[in-house]
């Protein structure tokens, strides 16, 4: 009789886990209702993961704050500095001197992923790489983000820089909960630069029926990694996927999930707020070899591979339907004030030039060296492949 007992039990509890944990997955995931908080899948959703350009979502996060605090306006400039400019692809490429509107720059860095311009954003709004990567963690922190940490504003490679699943997920609901107002900016199907059209590196977008958001994310270390949204019938659903192995696979797994959530009723207590930490949440997990190795430049690329002729392409790798809509962005237009974390006391713009050194005639007095605040932390080292 005990062990009958026992054998209902345990089967129970399998089935409720199985309603949970869904699938068998090879790497983190969490799905969960953007309305309720409530999570409907999850898998390794402590594991310490790096977040590649998903660590843009917190840039947007953190600029949107500074929008509705008044240090900053959507029609603001945003300088390039010699710094920005100098970051690897993707990346926008515009010179250092370059002057864009604030909501431009953000459209740019949602829609095409550009490194460059998410340093430039972060240097204004912030003052300096450092300063910004600061009030990036002081966010993170408020928000409950306990195991994420960033360096800096685009997500290139530093092992210091890392999140999990469940923390990107408290991201996406501050995000479109406190500033719904954004929300259009991540189902941009494509920008117009001139006359060049750049596409959303989201391949759910203009694809998969409902969807509208949010951001895709490579580094070798990583894999590639997506969070995808989509709305039906007033439900909008959320599936975050780390470390897939392509541009291609993430888009069809975070489909996949999607579609469980939407075929699923919402059920059970755990939120992405409530859910208790499991599972180890201090190793980070490095797929370079497994990602990278071996791998051409196209395919360590977020750009969607070329599908073989005699193999069948994946829905996430045909052209669009229709004719995309594009947002026009570029340069100029930016009447609005300074970001008043680049103002000095007197309103006055720092320069971007070099610190000039000691007169070489006369002994240095101490101290007289310059100082960077988070050397560091500086996103200076290697950034290896990154998109």
């Amino acid at each position: 009789m005990r062990y009958r007992h026992f054998l209902k039990l345990f089967s129970a509890g399998t089935i409720a886990l199985s309603a949970v944990a869904g699938p068998a997955l090879a790497n983190p995931v969490v799905v969960f209702d953007l309305g309720s908080g409530k999570i409907l899948q999850h898998q390794d959703a402590f594991k310490r993961w790096y977040p590649a350009s998903l660590s843009k979502l917190m840039t947007a996060y953190v600029t949107f704050r500074a929008i509705a605090a008044g240090e900053v306006q959507l029609d603001s400039p945003i300088k390039v500095t010699k710094h920005s400019a100098a970051e690897p692809p993707s990346k926008m490429g515009f010179k250092p001197g370059s002057v864009m509107r604030l909501d431009n720059a953000l459209k740019m860095m949602l829609v095409k992923s550009a490194n460059d311009i998410a340093m430039a954003v972060g240097e204004n709004v912030g003052g300096s790489q450092a300063a910004f990567a600061d009030r990036m963690n002081a966010e993170a922190t408020r928000l409950g983000m306990n195991g994420t940490h960033f360096v800096n504003p685009n997500g290139l490679y530093s092992p210091d820089q890392y999140t999990t699943a469940r923390d990107l997920a408290v991201l996406v609901m501050a995000i479109r909960r406190e500033f719904p107002q954004y929300a259009p900016w991540f189902s941009i199907e494509g920008l117009a630069v001139g006359k060049k059209a750049i596409p959303n590196y989201n391949l759910l977008i203009g694809r998969y029926p409902g969807a509208d958001g949010m951001k895709t994310g490579f580094v070798c270390p990583s894999g590639f990694n997506m969070i995808g949204s989509a709305t039906r019938n007033g439900r909008t659903l959320v599936a975050v996927v780390l470390g897939e192995k392509s541009a291609v696979t993430r888009a069809e797994t975070a489909a996949k999930l999607l579609d469980q959530g939407f075929d699923t009723p919402a059920a059970g207590s755990a939120t992405v707020t409530t859910l208790a930490p499991y599972g180890d949440t201090v190793s980070p997990n490095d797929m370079k070899d497994e990602v990278c190795k071996k791998k051409t430049p196209q395919e360590q690329s977020e750009a969607p591979p070329v599908a073989a002729k005699d193999v069948p392409k994946s829905p996430y790798q045909e052209k669009l339907d229709h004719v995309p809509t594009l947002v026009a962005v570029g340069l100029g237009g930016a009447t609005g004030p300074a970001p008043k974390a680049i103002l000095d006391r007197g309103g006055q713009e720092y320069a971007d030039v070099p610190i000039p050194s000691w007169r070489p005639d006369r002994p240095a007095p101490a101290g007289a060296g310059p100082k960077i605040a988070g050397s560091a932390a500086q996103g200076d080292q290697p950034a290896k492949v990154a998109n």
